[in-house]
């Protein structure tokens, strides 16, 4: 445990939206927990007491699949992989991540959460999600390990002295959670004022920026 907790907080290299479209993908297809850095924190998020490493402040942890259901549902079928395109490519009903992102980023990119389809899923539509993407190619980055049971080191990691501003569940850091709760509560309170609008993801153009090299 101890030497996956070191991976994620000393990566021998950081990993970016460009990175998970490349054949043959570096990310493998197996269950993991993965740390997301930011060169550029959202507006809003305090970063102070932050583990930083190569300029890079780590925000959020995350893992695929999730804990197996107790009330004899099959388990989560998830891998590291399409969670981490998710992450970059998907959108804000699929992403917690990005959701929380998006509400921070909604007066810099000018993007409002929106109720789509029926009604019941919220996603900043587009151009939003591009614009989303945008800064996610620019800004973020990440890393992660493979382990069998990742909710046991996502617990770890939560429960540790690292200050995790973008995680919601688990946190302890309940100064942080509250003004991440609060902003995607207005966010989605505003949505629910809107009329629902139809959204089938619109055209999403890949990357053309370069990723950190390694740092070894």
């Amino acid at each position: 445990m101890k030497k996956n907790v070191e991976k994620l907080l000393h990566p021998a290299r950081f990993y970016g939206a460009l990175d998970i479209t490349i054949q043959p993908c570096p990310v493998p297809t197996s269950p993991g927990a993965y740390a997301f850095y930011f060169n550029k924190p959202p507006p809003g998020i305090d970063t102070s007491g932050c583990h930083r490493f190569d300029h890079h402040a780590l925000l959020y942890v995350g893992i695929a699949p999730k804990l197996p259901p107790t009330n004899g549902r099959a388990p989560y079928k998830s891998n590291l992989r399409q969670r981490l395109r998710t992450h970059y490519y998907g959108n804000a009903e699929g992403s917690t991540l990005r959701r929380t992102l998006g509400c921070l980023l909604s007066e810099q990119l000018a993007i409002k959460l929106r109720r789509v389809g029926s009604g019941g899923r919220y996603t900043f539509t587009n151009p939003g999600e591009q614009q989303l993407d945008d800064w996610m190619w620019q800004h973020a980055f990440v890393t992660w390990v493979e382990t069998s049971a990742p909710w046991e080191l996502e617990s770890q990691l939560l429960s540790s002295d690292l200050r995790l501003p973008l995680n919601v569940d688990g946190n302890p850091w309940r100064e942080a959670v509250a003004i991440v709760r609060a902003v995607r509560l207005k966010a989605r309170q505003l949505a629910d004022e809107l009329d629902i609008v139809a959204d089938n993801g619109g055209p999403r153009k890949r990357p053309q920026i370069s990723t950190p090299p390694s740092l070894e």
